[in-house]
């Protein structure tokens, strides 16, 4: 009689051998497929893809994060020079309201606009000198309102800002600032400043096309906060660190404001400038 055992051991080395026979099989047909890997993608539509992302993210910071700018006037002297480059931040005034000695960059307002072209000897040559003034004037207005100013905030809404003595008062409270090139030789007869609008002055006081001239700058035409200079390396830095002002506790007066009764009516009151451009 044979032993079990052996034909027990055959069977299953039998059976071992058909199944690796099998799996062998199954690995040459799955070997056999064609591959499924997908294609590479054009090199220029790539191209394509990776521009236009970046496009899209480069004006999405400039239109809500931030942006550089360069000074194109002494007009902010001596904090900012002539080439200064700065990055023009658009985060900080969603989260608070501007404070005094900030240094904001923003739009033109109307009036703005207009008293500077009536200053420009080559928009008011231009103007003489064309065959239609009236179109001429419309494009002189609309190319200046793209530029962009700088300046400090001085008054804050609903506060009662005058410039007389070489200084500025607050609320008849003299305003020591630090950071100005030298006093102003200007006056500015006591005046309120509307809701949700502020004084804004250039650091090179007397020679600074700003808030003493055309009037008041409303929030809605603020483009952001000069915060850090770039350019030149050895200035490079923040422009807010540390207060440039202080008030003079015992220079206090009362004042009566020009347009104490209608704040927004300011400009016609205090700032003949503006009556005469519209």
């Amino acid at each position: 009689m044979g032993d079990p055992s052996a034909n027990n051991h055959n069977h299953n080395a039998s059976s071992n051998n058909g199944s690796k026979k099998e799996v062998n099989v199954h690995s040459k047909n799955l070997q056999a497929q064609p591959g499924h890997d997908p294609e590479p993608e054009n090199f220029f539509v790539e191209f394509a893809k990776i521009l236009l992302l970046s496009i899209f993210l480069a004006l999405g910071i400039r239109h809500f994060v931030a942006e550089a700018r360069f000074i194109p006037s002494g007009s902010m002297l001596p904090t900012l020079e002539i080439d200064d480059r700065l990055i023009v931040e658009k985060m900080t005034y969603r989260f608070r309201d501007p404070e005094r000695g900030d240094v904001v960059v923003f739009h033109p307002t109307d009036c703005a606009v207009k008293g500077q072209l009536s200053f420009n000897r080559n928009a008011v040559s231009a103007l003489e000198n064309s065959d239609d003034p009236v179109a001429e004037r419309v494009r002189q207005i609309e190319r200046a309102r793209r530029d962009a100013f700088i300046k400090r905030i001085v008054g804050l809404p609903g506060e009662t800002v005058e410039v007389r003595d070489t200084h500025v008062y607050i609320n008849g409270k003299k305003l020591v600032e630090t950071y100005i090139d030298e006093a102003p030789n200007y006056t500015l007869q006591p005046t309120v400043v509307p809701e949700d609008s502020y004084l804004v002055l250039g650091d090179n006081r007397n020679n600074s096309y700003d808030g003493h001239m055309w009037g008041f700058l409303p929030r809605e035409d603020f483009i952001g906060r000069a915060s850090v200079r770039i350019w030149p390396f050895d200035r490079l830095g923040s422009l807010n660190d540390e207060p440039l002002f202080s008030f003079d506790e015992q220079n206090t007066s009362e004042v009566t404001p020009v347009n104490a009764s209608d704040p927004e009516a300011a400009w016609r009151e205090a700032f003949p400038l503006c009556e005469e451009v519209e």
